[in-house]
């Protein structure tokens, strides 16, 4: 849950406007920013519905207004069915599976569909989507189930969960209770809709579920990338690490973005260090894990770049079907409702944190195993033999790098045929999104097992011979976990430092340690 002043200056996040930004999402989904549609988007959805309800009226057969639904996408539909088949759309569609997503990853999932529906492409009423604002606003969270989606027609069997509290059925949170759809709504002074003809439709077709899911793992990421160079400064100074290897010089004939940036931090983490050694003053070179830090961090981060571009593009998209253009007279029935745009990021965040927890976990072998460092005791415990110290925390470390490996395999190169054969391709995206989500979690863990023994080992050298950036992280983490002077229950530790990172913006935090730190 990550926090930054940037969240706490702004308390209302404007939507409509084709503009909504990661950050802006994060406000919303989990510190419970304000939402308001912007004017020109009410305008545009109003103009939009018009045109929808010309065409009811000339009667004239569009997929979704006057016909059914994939495989029944050549059946007509007459004017008086309209309301029950959007209804019935809703109902049938309701199929998820599993666990209800988190309310931060709910409330993301209102805020992009309402986005999308407000750009004016969909044909749905403006009351409507104003409904969902005001669901937002007074913290009525649909419970959706994370299993279903295909991501093909977009997410459709989660965002009908979404849909049935719209017209009070289903579930959902009220003031940190479980209630009916329509009750919750009810105690929250908001009145349920009855769905207009496009209406059940234009509600759930879209990507919008593994894009929320993916924007809140992306950004999670973004820090725990920054938190990674961290603590391989840490554990460097900790293995009297070589500093030539994060010279400038190599990295300025290498110019990936992200290489260079790690690189700074880890030179900027360990300014004044008493612990780094100069090339052949201990060794020539250290081992992968430290020594190419800088690159294997930089792909990561060169590649949450990339994912962060595509989830903002896909953040401010019609995704709908079909799409409404009231200036051109036209409906198209096309396919925007696609995951794989999405899909593939996913998988290259699954793959790109898995990245960060792998390299991480060999560091926290090297400053375990005495026969991989220099005068460290073994499993950093003074007693050794008689206690394990940090024996079986790397056993835990290497557990959770395997399981990310397992969970890293790509979903989106999967497909299964769907809809009477309709739906020949899909995307898995939403399948790819939750993984991505589960690996960066199991990142968090993996760097805090690491930041835990480089303090450790830090107690056996002399904390005041790390850097200014490296020191402070020793300081921060001894306020939290004492020094492990007897063996003890070390889970707890690992979870509080864990969650410790996962609400602590490093990069801004550190810029008040280390002046010009670059996050």
């Amino acid at each position: 849950m990550l926090i930054t002043e940037q969240m706490k200056d702004q308390n209302v996040v404007l939507v409509g406007g084709g503009a909504l930004t990661i950050e802006q999402v994060v406000q919303v989904a989990r510190f419970n920013a304000k939402v308001e549609l912007q004017e020109e988007s009410i305008r545009k959805m109003a103009k939009s519905r018009a045109y929808v309800e010309k065409l009811l009226s000339e009667k004239k057969v569009v997929y979704g207004l006057t016909t059914g639904f994939g495989k029944f996408s050549d059946t007509y539909i007459s004017g008086d069915d309209a309301k029950t088949l959007q209804l019935n759309l809703i109902r049938s569609h309701a199929c998820g599976i599993g666990m209800p997503f988190s309310i931060e990853i709910a409330r993301a999932i209102m805020l992009l569909r309402v986005n999308a529906l407000a750009l004016g492409y969909s044909g749905i009423r403006p009351e409507v989507v104003q409904l969902m604002v005001g669901m937002l606003n007074q913290g009525v969270t649909p419970v959706i189930p994370e299993k279903g989606s295909l991501g093909a027609s977009g997410d459709l069997a989660p965002l009908s969960h979404l849909a049935l509290v719209l017209v009070g059925e289903g579930e959902a949170y009220y003031r940190g209770n479980r209630f009916p759809g329509g009750q919750a709504m009810n105690l929250a002074g908001l009145v349920p809709v009855t769905l207009e003809a496009k209406e059940g439709l234009a509600l759930i077709n879209g990507t919008q579920v593994m894009t929320a899911v993916g924007t809140l793992a992306c950004r999670d990421a973004m820090n725990l990338a920054n938190w990674a160079d961290c603590t391989v400064a840490l554990t460097c100074e900790a293995l009297f690490g070589v500093r030539d290897a994060f010279d400038p010089l190599t990295h300025i004939i290498r110019p990936h973005k992200g290489q260079s940036q790690s690189a700074e931090n880890i030179r900027r983490l360990t300014s004044g260090s008493k612990l780094m050694t100069n090339q052949g003053e201990r060794r020539v070179q250290d081992a992968y894990s430290l020594r190419c830090a800088p690159q294997v961090h930089g792909a990561s981060r060169d590649a949450l770049a990339y994912i962060a571009e595509k989830l903002e593009i896909e953040i401010n998209s019609a995704t709908d079907n079909p799409l409404i253009f009231v200036d051109e007279e036209r409906v198209i029935s096309g396919g925007n409702f696609h995951g794989q745009p999405i899909a593939l990021p996913m998988d290259h965040l699954s793959i790109s944190a898995s990245e960060l927890a792998n390299i991480s976990e060999r560091r926290i072998e090297r400053l375990v195993n005495p026969h991989l460092n220099e005068n460290l005791p073994p499993f950093l415990t003074k007693n050794g033999g008689l206690e394990s110290g940090f024996m079986i925390a790397q056993y835990a470390a290497a557990a959770v790098v395997s399981e990310n490996k397992s969970m890293a395999h790509p979903a989106s190169v999967d497909s299964i045929p769907s809809s009477g054969n309709q739906e020949d391709h899909v995307s898995m995206g939403t399948i790819a999104a939750r993984k991505a989500k589960q690996i960066v979690e199991n990142a968090y863990s993996v760097l805090a097992i690491e930041l835990l023994c480089g303090a450790q080992a830090a107690d056996f050298r002399d904390p005041q011979l790390l850097g200014l950036g490296t020191k402070w992280l020793y300081d921060q983490c001894r306020n939290l976990v004492p020094a492990l002077e007897a063996d003890r229950v070390l889970s707890p530790d690992f979870q509080k430092i864990a969650d410790w990172m996962k609400q602590t913006d490093v990069a801004l935090s550190m810029s008040e340690v280390v002046k010009g730190f670059n996050n």
